[in-house]
């Protein structure tokens, strides 16, 4: 709102550690169910190891225990399936029961009477390279608000890498083996940057289902049956941004319906799909041999998935990511919410505020991605408002049946879009920023690593802002109304409304 500098909170933590890792033997049951072999866990906690992208250790420190949560790392293992996934139908098994060990972070209410029943799991982005915790960063006042556990699950060998770099005691034991040995024609001679022969992209699939069952469950290595035997989650929602993003439109398609023919059992009961939809970010490789789906291919929409499923797109990816547009709908077997951030930059300054800080990226071996662009630091521009309502929605959506409301997507002509008078795109999911305007907010910057989707704010002069508002109290009141009816419509929560309402009150507007 304000032309102000984004204010950066501050804690320190100095929690207690963790008990000594053990291996949680897991019932014959849930093995034989699921295709996890072991789990490890909570690993300790101590001042030279810790998780990458603890709370206390994250850019912007956080104190769990002062908000009643506490926070835990597992390492997990199974057996996955390598696919493939054929133009006409869901995903078929290339190669069956490849071993692996993940790393899995769960935050959730220390006592169970304040835990909520949902489970919100993560695709942790590995975009750069290490885990990024952006579902945390973006969700994380919903969550605790809520009394949601969060699940951060690392989804890629790269970042399998990183992690072991940073702590090779503490992540030794992960593996993502390729199960096709370097001589198996099979083998692919040429795989992405990111990747190796040695390892195998695709077996993030059957893992993602695998601790959905898991925290399902009443094994004893669960840590939401809070030792008593039975799972307290009600629900599990899916997120993935960007990269992961893009995973979770994989899996939907073309994984999800395998887990439903065989145990009669929706993996997950809601999807939140993050910037990332039609030629961005759409879809991947299901494994690390064969192309990702083209941009124009239909395996890239998301249709009659069962479960509600929300899709976000930003100002810096909707043009790319148009493709990914379907109409809304409220149909039983098919609900669906396509959501366009007016204003809203990719990658945002949250994603590094609220995962591992400077040093620990450094000691992981991987570049400290700019807080900056060319333009200038990157897009102050709150993301989380849209994905704390979006999270309470789906929430809504899936408990009550509530239906989440609708937004008309950004308005595009001859394939540029539509600007007002101040430089701001028309329509999209509006927010107080854009309905009562300080600032032209762009989506797109220039610069290193991802300062092409990071977007940057060009506050508006003196003089504009004194014809815009007349006094500081017509800027108020403005700035109310709007959010008294967005507040209505469910486009902000009530937390997010009060905090706008006191940014507007705190600044030097006009």
């Amino acid at each position: 709102m304000a032309a102000a500098a984004l204010a950066v909170p501050l804690m320190t933590v100095a929690g207690p550690a963790a008990a000594a890792p053990v291996a949680l033997d897991i019932s014959d049951e849930l093995a034989e169910a699921t295709g996890l072999t072991d789990v490890v866990g909570p690993l300790p906690v101590s001042q030279t190891s810790y998780p990458f992208g603890a709370a206390d250790h994250q850019l912007v420190p956080q104190d769990l225990d002062k908000v009643g949560y506490v926070e835990e790392e597992y390492l997990v293992s199974g057996l996955a399936n390598v696919y493939t996934w054929p133009e006409d139908g869901p995903a078929e098994v290339v190669t069956a029961d490849a071993p692996y060990t993940t790393r899995v972070l769960v935050r959730r209410p220390a006592k169970e009477q304040h835990f909520s029943g949902n489970v919100v799991v993560e695709m942790l982005n590995p975009s750069n390279l290490f885990d990024l915790n952006i579902g945390w960063a973006l969700m994380h006042e919903q969550i605790v608000h809520s009394g949601d556990a969060w699940v951060g699950i690392t989804a890629k060998p790269i970042a399998v890498d990183a992690l072991q770099t940073f702590d090779p005691e503490r992540y030794g034991a992960l593996s993502w083996a390729n199960p096709l040995p370097l001589d198996d024609p099979a083998n692919c001679l040429v795989v992405a940057a990111d990747s190796d022969r040695s390892t195998e992209n695709g077996l993030v699939w059957d893992m993602y289902t695998q601790v959905s069952q898991w925290l399902r469950s009443d094994d004893a290595s669960n840590p939401l049956t809070y030792g008593d035997g039975t799972s307290a989650v009600e629900y599990a929602y899916g997120f993935g941004y960007s990269q992961t993003g893009g995973y979770l439109v994989n899996y939907i398609n073309a994984v999800r319906p395998l887990v439903v023919e065989e145990t009669g059992e929706q993996p997950y009961d809601g999807y939140v799909v993050g910037v990332a939809g039609g030629a961005f970010a759409g879809a991947y490789p299901m494994n690390q041999c064969e192309p990702r789906p083209p941009s124009d291919d239909p395996r890239r929409q998301i249709q009659d998935v069962g479960v509600p499923v929300m899709r976000i797109m930003s100002q810096s990816d909707y043009l790319a990511g148009i493709g990914s547009r379907r109409p809304d709908s409220d149909e039983p077997g098919d609900l669906y919410r396509h959501y366009e951030m007016a204003g809203a930059g990719h990658a945002t300054p949250d994603e590094l505020y609220y995962s591992a800080a400077p040093e620990d990226i450094v000691q992981a071996g991987r570049t400290v991605p700019p807080m900056a662009c060319d333009q200038g630091p990157r897009s102050r521009f709150p993301s989380d408002v849209f994905f704390n309502a979006a999270l309470q929605n789906l929430d809504l959506w899936v408990r009550e049946g509530v239906a989440p409301p609708r937004a008309e997507p950004i308005l595009v002509e001859d394939g540029a879009p539509v600007l007002d008078e101040f430089g701001n795109v028309v329509g999209g999911w509006r927010t107080p920023y854009l309905e009562v305007p300080t600032s032209t907010w762009y989506g797109t910057a220039t610069g290193a690593s991802f300062c092409f989707i990071a977007g940057w704010e060009d506050p508006f002069d003196q003089a504009t802002l004194d014809a815009l508002y007349r006094n500081h109290g017509t800027y108020v009141r403005a700035v109310n109304e709007s959010v008294r009816e967005l507040e209505e419509q469910r486009f902000l929560t009530s937390y997010d409304a009060r905090q706008i309402r006191r940014e507007a009150a705190r600044s030097d507007i006009p």
